[in-house]
């Protein structure tokens, strides 16, 4: 429960931070604005075609009978514009973080001065960095679908689907959401995707009371975008935390304990 609580407390250091650095905090709501209009945008679109788009894909219901074809082809369109915004929250954490991956680097590298007087890097050119950032992030929206599909399956359970299932899944989400924004400090510290999964699994509460809460306030329309400077800095310092860095840095070899044990 110690973890869970210290998680929370990460989020919490990392809005401070940022609120006490404003102009880091505006350099951090670059990313997230310029992804919120193009994901409007792409909404928008879709609203506007998505009546289109069903009579393209249900022409073979254009003979049915009023009110048959409108009631079908009108769920059809709100199912199809529902499961778009789903798809925007879902994968809008992601997206940003690449698009601002620039940014955010240059972010944590600022938590990680300001906490211990220098920032590790990976010694790899922006465009490996942004190719592997792009290789995980896909990897791990392929992990989150699968678990998405399942539990959406289980969601039609009597009673658990309505209760347990949507805390197995905001769990779910909220783990995953720890490891995209730790990913921008432990990317440069040459943590990949499997290590840093080992990681976050070995403290999984310290993960869980930093996520979930983060998903619950990314529910809150805009949240997300004013919210995810202060999410990358407090990652960081749960980054440092997570690879000993926080404490006296690890063992005799320069390699945090952390690290070792993961690998």
């Amino acid at each position: 429960m110690r973890d869970l609580g210290a998680g929370f407390g990460y989020l919490v250091k990392g809005q401070r931070w940022v609120a006490r650095r404003g102009r880091w905090w505006a350099f951090g709501l670059l990313p997230g604005l310029l992804t919120l209009v193009l994901y409007g945008a792409a909404l928008v679109g879709l609203g506007f075609g998505a009546d289109d788009l069903v009579a393209w894909a249900t022409a073979f219901a254009d003979d049915w009978s009023s009110p048959w074809l409108g009631l079908f082809r009108g769920f059809l369109t709100v199912l199809l514009f529902a499961l778009g915004l789903l798809l925007a929250v879902i994968t809008f954490t992601a997206v940003t973080l690449l698009v601002g991956q620039p940014f955010y680097e240059s972010l944590s590298e600022q938590v990680d001065i300001a906490e211990g007087g220098s920032a590790p890097e990976s010694g790899l050119p922006l465009w490996r960095e942004l190719l592997i950032s792009a290789r995980e992030s896909l990897s791990v929206l392929a992990r989150v679908a699968l678990y998405g599909v399942l539990l959406f399956a289980l969601g039609f359970l009597p009673v658990v689907g309505q209760t347990v299932i949507p805390v197995i899944g905001c769990c779910i989400s909220g783990f995953f959401l720890a490891e995209e924004l730790t990913a921008v400090a432990l990317q440069r510290r040459r943590v990949w995707l499997k290590q840093r999964l080992g990681l976050l699994r070995g403290r999984r509460m310290l993960a869980l009371g930093f996520g979930v809460p983060l998903v619950l306030f990314f529910l809150v329309p805009l949240a997300a975008v004013f919210l995810m400077p202060g999410a990358v800095a407090g990652a960081t310092l749960m980054a440092r935390d997570l690879v000993g860095e926080a404490g006296d840095g690890g063992g005799a070899d320069g390699v945090p304990d952390a690290l070792t044990k993961a690998g």
